[in-house]
């Protein structure tokens, strides 16, 4: 397969519509399987208009697109200014589009446009989502229990802070709510990286006493005993992060004799009960659950991204990288995307900042925070 990236930072919408089209179907000789259109804030209200240029020039078989905080094109991360990308590939076959809602109802969360039972099995899903509209958990529940090893990676659209304002394309067709995707087969060469940023501190610890997110007992003592026991025996630098970064990593297969970082579900330390001596974490977890607690500073992260890059081999990707990152959290500017370029040895990068990143941790797919989720093309997982 072949993939071609381009980003403008024009920011009249009709001009970086051009300039993007234009790169695109230089490097590009022939009619792209799938399109991947993102553009800032700054283009929102001409998106419509710019999704029907990207399709009329390039013929692309299927669209996708979002509005984002921050763009990325290449080995760039455009943030929060004017920024407009396209990714386009030809693939081994033509993606289904899918356009995602969902509404409450007395016995759940009714999902609808999905296709459950026509999800191929080992295939993916590429997943763009409002998060105010569209409740995602319960998306990934319903696809975890087909069974179908059906990975899904994207993430939560983050151009807007309300309800509303948030744009998402599939195809010919501009949406403010729900859901657009689109679902690739197996004969897809797919590689999934999940990186959740995060290194262990102490000693993986059995729950042995808690009430649904709330753990009162690890290894038979309070829970904040032994996150003090932690803090005591950490360096000045390390006890610094624990007070200010403090995650947990929760164990996905309880059967490993061994725990490595792709091993757990990173989630946020949420706060602690003195008087019980209780922690309380963002999931929650039965008694017997092995938990691990973590701390995220930007060395771990890139550390953490390029270990798990370093094995792939593409021709292109797709980037989702919280907008928690990015040169607030690194101190620089493009790193992720620079990591995966440094990785890949191509620019053939699109992508977006999220509000929340898709992927799959241990063979489950999840929502995940301050992490980059990357579709690497051309290589299987």
């Amino acid at each position: 397969m072949d993939a071609v990236a381009a980003l403008s930072l024009h920011p009249e919408s009709a001009e970086a519509t051009g300039e993007v089209v234009g790169r695109v179907l230089e490097r590009l000789d022939a009619v792209p399987d799938l399109a991947v259109l993102v553009c800032s804030a700054h283009h929102r209200a001409a998106i419509s208009d710019i999704a029907a240029t990207v399709r009329s020039l390039t013929s692309a078989r299927v669209l996708l697109g979002a509005a984002a905080e921050s763009v990325v094109g290449g080995d760039v991360e455009a943030e929060e200014e004017p920024a407009l990308s396209l990714w386009a590939a030809r693939l081994p076959a033509v993606p289904r589009p899918v356009r995602v809602t969902a509404a409450r109802t007395p016995s759940g969360v009714a999902v609808q446009g999905l296709g459950l039972a026509e999800l191929p099995e080992n295939g993916a899903l590429v997943l763009l989502a409002d998060p105010f509209s569209l409740p995602v958990d319960p998306i990934l529940d319903a696809v975890n229990g087909t069974g179908a090893g059906v990975r899904v990676i994207g993430g939560l659209a983050s151009a807007a802070r309300s309800a509303g304002g948030n744009r998402l394309v599939i195809d010919g067709e501009v949406h403010a709510h729900g859901g657009v995707g689109v679902v690739l087969g197996p004969e897809v060469p797919l590689r999934t990286i999940v990186s959740q940023g995060c290194r262990p501190v102490g000693q993986p610890m059995i729950v042995t006493e808690s009430e649904g997110n709330v753990v009162r007992q690890l290894a038979g003592r309070p829970a904040l005993e032994r996150v003090e026991e932690i803090a005591r025996s950490a360096g000045p630098e390390e006890r610094e992060l624990l007070a200010t970064g403090l995650q947990v990593g929760v164990a996905i297969d309880e059967h490993r004799d061994t725990f490595g970082p792709g091993d757990f579900l990173v989630r946020g330390v949420l706060g602690a009960e003195r008087s019980s001596g209780a922690v309380v974490i963002g999931q929650a977890v039965d008694v017997g659950t092995t938990i691990q607690f973590q701390v995220r500073d930007r060395d771990a992260a890139d550390e953490d991204l390029r270990a798990l890059l370093a094995p792939a081999h593409g021709n292109g990707a797709l980037l989702f990288t919280c907008n928690g990152r990015g040169r607030r959290f690194f101190d620089e500017p493009d790193h992720d995307a620079s990591a995966v370029r440094d990785a890949l040895g191509t620019d053939a990068i699109g992508g977006m900042s999220c509000a929340g990143e898709l992927g799959p941790v241990g063979g489950r797919n999840f929502v995940h925070g301050f992490t980059a989720s990357v579709a690497v093309f051309g290589e299987a997982d």
